[in-house]
């Protein structure tokens, strides 16, 4: 692994691509994706499986090469060149069996650089921080799959990385799991750590990303802000009164639709308050009215299309790629 003694340069963007593309055995898994990801973000790439999200991070990790675009990770041209300051989780789970757990973390820091008596050190340390104290002596085929998932994760962050790159991190952990690694995602941005994770699970990205790309049959239609994203729909109106005729629905948009004593349509561009006074001068008999921002799943399907949201829905499975 190249190191070539100097300090990578610093830059406002922790990874930036532009027009990266990968093609195995002539088919075309990503085709020109552009990525811009801040420092310190914790940064979501969104899409069904074989969309190209496991082939997009790893040529942004240096384990394959685009055949065409450029990549800067950390400043550096070359992601090999600071390969000791990342973290990275494949989705292919793998620990040696007859290791013991602590010795397993020690392992993976040692391959980003790390002395292996600190790292055995650190592995007993963030085993007890992280409530698997009991379990450090056990070897790695006597842990459950959460566990062992677990200890890879730690192993990850052992050498505490500037960049951590998480490829389907929830995938076959249960909901308290999946919980746990919510938070510890949200810590290490919290100390400046950059985090970018794939999901197929829409819910981790709204919760815990201020930005995600969707990438969807190797393109990236959207990279920015969640906010942006959800703001391609307009917010919704729901509206509940006590009477349903009069001149007051003449105020409504065209492509109203009414269930019962509920109205829903698009929040009007000149915002809520004239439709307010429309329908108290039309007593109209307001019972409730609330304004639905849409969600980042509904953002999804009219960025990617219903396919696509479709496939997201089915569920990951392994990537085609080396």
């Amino acid at each position: 692994m190249a190191d070539n003694g100097r300090a990578p340069r610093r830059s406002s963007l922790a990874i930036e691509a532009r027009g990266l593309v990968k093609r195995f055995d002539g088919t075309l898994a990503v085709d020109g994706v552009d990525l811009s990801v801040p420092e310190g973000a914790i940064y979501g790439i969104l899409g069904p499986n074989g969309a190209g999200k496991t082939t997009t991070l790893r040529m942004l990790l240096g384990i394959i090469d685009p055949d065409a675009g450029t990549r800067r990770v950390l400043g550096e041209a070359n992601p090999r060149e600071v390969a000791r300051l990342i973290g990275y989780l494949p989705e292919e789970r793998g620990l040696y069996p007859a290791m013991k757990t602590y010795d397993a973390i020690a392992f993976m820091g040692a391959l980003r650089g790390l002395p292996l008596e600190e790292g055995r050190r650190r592995g007993r340390e963030l085993m007890e921080q992280h409530g698997l104290g009991y379990a450090v002596e056990r070897q790695i085929r006597q842990l459950s799959k959460g566990m062992a998932q677990t200890v890879q994760l730690l192993g990850t962050l052992v050498h505490d990385p500037r960049l951590v790159v998480l490829d389907e991190p929830f995938s076959g952990l249960d909901a308290i799991n999946q919980g746990k690694l919510e938070r510890l995602i949200r810590s290490l941005a919290d100390k400046g750590t950059t985090v970018i994770f794939s999901t197929h699970v829409i819910a981790h990205a709204e919760r815990l990303c201020e930005q995600v790309a969707i990438i969807a049959g190797g393109k990236v239609p959207f990279a920015g802000a969640v906010d942006v994203a959800r703001d391609r729909i307009p917010a919704q109106v729901r509206l509940e009164t006590k009477r349903r005729e009069g001149g007051w629905t003449r105020i409504l948009p065209p492509d109203t639709r009414q269930e019962g004593a509920f109205w829903y349509f698009p929040l009007p561009e000149s915002g809520v308050e004239p439709l307010l006074r429309a329908l108290i001068d039309g007593e109209a008999g307001i019972l409730s009215l609330s304004i639905e921002r849409a969600g980042l799943h509904d953002a999804f399907v009219a960025i990617a299309g219903e396919a696509a949201a479709r496939a997201l829905e089915a569920g990951p499975e392994s990537e085609a790629a080396p």
